[in-house]
């Protein structure tokens, strides 16, 4: 079965992308995108809560079938990085509490399915969901634009996934 509706995200304390996408009859379209920015005077632990809060509102609100979210770059600053494992845990959370499956997409198969190239830069890729995958209304906010860059490629990635858990299933 084809996964229909998948909300799609770009993990970040400081601002989180969110798309809602859902397959039509020859590709996809946007049903709904944002960022969340939290308030920078907060603790941490606040902004994670305010993340978490507003991952629920978008789910019960556009009612996705599965949760995608770029995974975490450990290559780069790992302080950075910990920091967005940790808005992806509160991510997580929020769409286990809701009973919908998650998968993670590196930046670099993000960025092969959307734009065929794993050093597609943010306007690359932008570019390529709107002229490669025919999306309108591709936001303008990188956060937003990456995170239907997450969902597409769930919905172009996640049969595969899980014919090859399937094979090894069977191993």
């Amino acid at each position: 079965m084809f996964e229909s509706c998948v909300l799609g995200v770009d993990p970040g304390v400081a601002a989180t992308g969110l798309a809602v996408i859902a397959r039509r009859d020859r590709g996809a379209e946007i049903r709904w995108a944002d960022v969340i920015r939290t308030p920078s005077d907060l603790a941490e632990a606040q902004r994670l809560l305010f993340i978490h809060h507003h991952v629920r509102r978008a789910i019960a609100a556009h009612r996705p079938g599965s949760v995608a979210i770029e995974r975490v770059a450990w290559n780069r600053n790992q302080v950075s990085a910990l920091r967005v494992a940790r808005a992806t845990g509160a991510i997580m959370l929020a769409a286990a509490e809701a009973g919908l499956a998650v998968e993670e997409y590196g930046p670099l198969e993000v960025k092969m399915a959307v734009a065929g190239s794993g050093t597609a830069d943010k306007a690359q890729v932008r570019d390529a969901l709107a002229r490669l995958h025919g999306l309108e209304g591709v936001p303008r906010q990188p956060d937003a634009a990456d995170a239907v860059a997450v969902a597409l490629c769930h919905l172009t990635q996640a049969r595969l996934r899980r014919a090859a858990r399937a094979v090894a299933e069977l191993r």
